[in-house]
């Protein structure tokens, strides 16, 4: 059975190598053939359809380009004016809290309690944004780093450790994926 197979399968292929180079063969002495038979008006007329046709393929891809160049800046347009979206609705949360917390704390009396909430309610908030990827710089006991830091006073003075490093932080910085959003301003030991 299997030597069946095996012998029909090189049987086809003799067939294939046989035919095949004698037909493409045959039909382009055809194709000559037929050219030859053809007029210099005929041609004329053939190579004008060729035209024609191609400049019908043209138009309709310069067509399909100028709309998909419509579509990106549709959706380009699209993605700026509503990008926020996910950010805003994730902060929406800390706002209703904070909407909640100013009536009680101008009614408390317990001023612990109110700067529990309020400390409540800051440190979801960074969480937020820790979730949207936005992360403190560290100024405490660092180098200062002009990438991350915005010398705004000199302190003279120092001891000579705390040459070189951040003494205080007068305004926080942060980060955005790895992207500085706002510099840490920060006071430098000199």
């Amino acid at each position: 059975m299997a030597e069946e197979k095996k012998d029909k399968f090189e049987e086809n292929e003799e067939l294939e190598e046989t035919t095949t180079p004698s037909a493409d063969t045959e039909q382009s002495e055809e194709a000559e053939q037929k050219e030859e038979e053809l007029t210099p008006e005929q041609k004329l007329a053939a190579a004008e359809a060729e035209i024609a046709d191609l400049k019908d393929k043209l138009l309709r891809k310069v067509a399909e380009f100028d709309n998909y160049r419509k579509r990106v800046i549709a959706e380009k347009t699209e993605l700026i004016l509503n990008g926020s979206q996910t950010a805003v609705k994730a902060i929406l949360p800390v706002l209703d809290d904070l909407e909640r917390a100013l009536p009680n704390i101008k009614k408390a009396t317990d001023v612990a309690a109110a700067a529990e909430g309020v400390e409540l309610i800051h440190q979801k908030f960074l969480k937020v944004l820790e979730g949207m990827g936005v992360k403190p710089i560290e100024t405490q006991d660092a180098e200062f780093n002009v990438e991350l830091h915005e010398a705004i006073a000199q302190v003279p003075g120092v001891a000579d450790e705390q040459k070189g490093k951040v003494i205080d932080c007068v305004e926080r910085g942060y980060m955005l994926n790895d992207k500085v959003l706002r510099y840490a301003k920060v006071a430098v030991g000199m």
